[in-house]
C-alpha cells in the first residue's frame, strides 16, 4: 500500500512539473495572439514589440546555468515554486500598468521563471523515476509542454475574444500561483548535490570548444520558424498577408508545435538508427527554408497552411539532434553541462529574431496610424520575416561545411 502511494506521489509530482512546462509555453506564445491589444494599449511600434517579445528569451537563456546549479543545491521544492510565482508576477503589469517599462520587465521575469520548467522536469524525473525510464518520461513531458503551446493559440484567443484579455490574464496569473502552492506542498525534500569546485573551469571548457559553439550558433539560426514565427509574429502576418480570419490565423501557427511534438520522437528514432545526424539537420534547414520562402512569396493556398506548418514543426525537432551532436564533442562528464549551455545559446536567438523582425518592420512601416495604433502592411511583414529563410540558408551552408569537413 505504501509503495502504491509513493508511486502515485511520484506521478503527481511529475505531472505538476510537466504542467508548469506547458504553462510557461502558454505565456511564451501570448504575444502572438495579443499583438494588436498590446500595440493599442501602450501605443508602441513593432520594434518595441519585438524587443518585448524577445526579452523572454534573454531571461530564459541567461538563467539556465544558475538555475541548474540552484536546483542541484536547494532542490525543486524551493526553486520551482519561486519560479512559478515569477511567471505569474510577470503577467500582472500587462493588466495593471500603463507604463510600457513594467510589461517589459514582466516579460523578462516570465523568461527567468520559465527557464526552471524544463530543468525542473529533468530534475524531478531523475528524483522520482528509475534511470531506464528517463527518456520515456521526458518524451511525455515534452508532449504535454507542446500541447500548452498549441492550446495557447486559438483556445486562449477565443477566451480573450469573449471575456477580454484582462480577465483571461488574471486567470492565467492565478493559475500560476495555485500551481506554485501545490508544487511546494507536494514535492518532497531533496538533499543537495555537491558541485566540484572547478565548475567555472568546466563551463570555460565548454564555452571555448569551437565545435560546440559552432553547432549551437548554427542551430540558433534555425529557430526562426518556431521562436520567430510561431511564438509571436505568425497570427498577424497571416491576417495581413493572407487575409485569414482571426480564429484560423491564431490556430494555424500552432500546427508547428504539433508537428514538433511528432518530430521529436520521429527524428530521434531515425537519427538513432541511421546515425545520419548532420544529414537530417541539413535537410531540416533546407525544407524549412524552402517552405518559408514559398510562404512569404504567397505560393501556398490558405487551405494548405495547416499541413505546411505541420511539416515545418516536424523539422523544428532538429534542435534535439543539434544539442546531442554538440554534446559529443566534450568528455562524458561534461555532457550534461554542454546540453544546458547548448539550449541556452539556441534560446538566445529568440531575442535576436524578435528584435530584428521588429526593427525591420519599423523600417518598412508606411506611417499609417489608426486610433493611435501603428498599422503594418503585408510588405513590412514579408520583408521582416525574410530573415527566417536567410538565416536557414546560412545554417545550411555552415552545417554542410562541418559535415563535409568531418567526412
Amino acid at each position: 500500500m505504501q509503495r502504491t502511494q509513493s508511486a502515485m506521489i511520484a506521478w503527481f509530482v511529475w505531472f505538476l512539473a510537466s504542467f508548469f512546462y506547458a504553462y510557461q509555453y502558454i505565456l511564451r506564445v501570448l504575444p502572438n495572439i495579443m499583438m494588436s491589444d498590446i500595440l493599442q494599449k501602450f501605443h508602441i511600434e513593432a520594434g518595441a514589440f519585438g524587443q518585448y517579445s524577445g526579452l523572454y528569451y534573454l531571461g530564459y537563456a541567461g538563467m539556465h546555468i544558475p538555475l541548474g546549479l540552484l536546483l542541484d543545491k536547494y532542490g525543486p521544492k524551493r526553486i520551482l515554486p519561486i519560479c512559478m510565482l515569477l511567471t505569474s508576477l510577470g503577467v500582472l503589469p500587462m493588466i495593471y500598468s500603463e507604463n510600457w517599462v513594467y510589461p517589459t520587465l514582466g516579460r523578462f521575469l516570465i523568461g527567468i521563471g520559465s527557464s526552471a520548467a524544463i530543468l525542473g522536469v529533468f530534475k524531478i524525473i531523475r528524483m522520482t523515476f528509475e534511470a531506464k525510464h528517463f527518456t520515456r518520461m521526458l518524451g511525455f513531458s515534452v508532449t504535454i509542454g507542446l500541447l500548452g503551446a498549441i492550446y495557447g493559440g486559438q483556445p486562449v484567443n477565443y477566451l480573450m475574444g469573449n471575456f477580454g484579455y484582462e480577465i483571461v490574464l488574471k486567470v492565467i496569473a492565478a493559475t500560476g500561483i495555485l500551481l506554485a502552492i501545490a508544487t511546494y506542498m507536494v514535492i518532497p525534500h531533496h538533499q543537495s548535490e555537491p558541485h566540484s569546485q572547478s565548475i567555472m573551469q568546466e563551463v570555460k571548457l565548454v564555452l571555448t570548444n569551437k565545435m560546440v559553439i559552432a553547432i549551437c550558433l548554427l542551430a540558433g539560426m534555425m529557430v526562426g520558424p518556431l521562436e520567430g514565427f510561431a511564438d509571436v509574429w505568425g497570427k498577424e502576418y497571416l491576417k495581413t498577408s493572407y487575409g485569414l480570419e482571426d480564429s484560423f490565423a491564431a490556430t494555424a501557427p500552432s500546427m508547428i508545435f504539433l508537428g514538433m511534438c511528432i518530430g521529436s520522437s520521429l527524428m530521434s528514432l531515425v537519427a538513432e538508427r541511421t546515425r545520419a545526424y548532420y544529414e537530417i539537420i541539413i535537410t531540416s534547414a533546407i525544407v524549412m527554408g524552402a517552405i518559408f520562402t514559398g510562404l512569404l512569396l504567397g505560393f501556398f493556398p490558405p487551405q494548405a497552411l495547416s499541413i505546411v506548418f505541420l511539416i515545418v514543426g516536424v523539422f523544428c525537432a532538429y534542435q534535439i539532434l543539434s544539442i546531442y551532436k554538440a554534446s559529443t564533442y566534450v568528455p562524458t562528464h561534461l555532457m550534461g553541462l554542454t546540453t544546458a549551455i547548448a539550449n541556452m545559446i539556441i534560446m538566445t536567438f529568440g531575442y535576436i529574431f524578435h528584435s530584428l523582425i521588429g526593427k525591420i518592420m519599423d523600417i518598412y512601416w508606411d506611417g499609417q496610424i489608426v486610433d493611435g495604433t501603428a498599422i503594418y502592411q503585408a510588405k513590412a511583414f514579408a520583408m521582416s520575416l525574410s530573415v527566417i529563410p536567410m538565416a536557414l540558408l546560412l545554417a545550411t551552408i555552415g552545417y554542410s561545411y562541418i559535415y563535409f569537413k568531418e567526412k
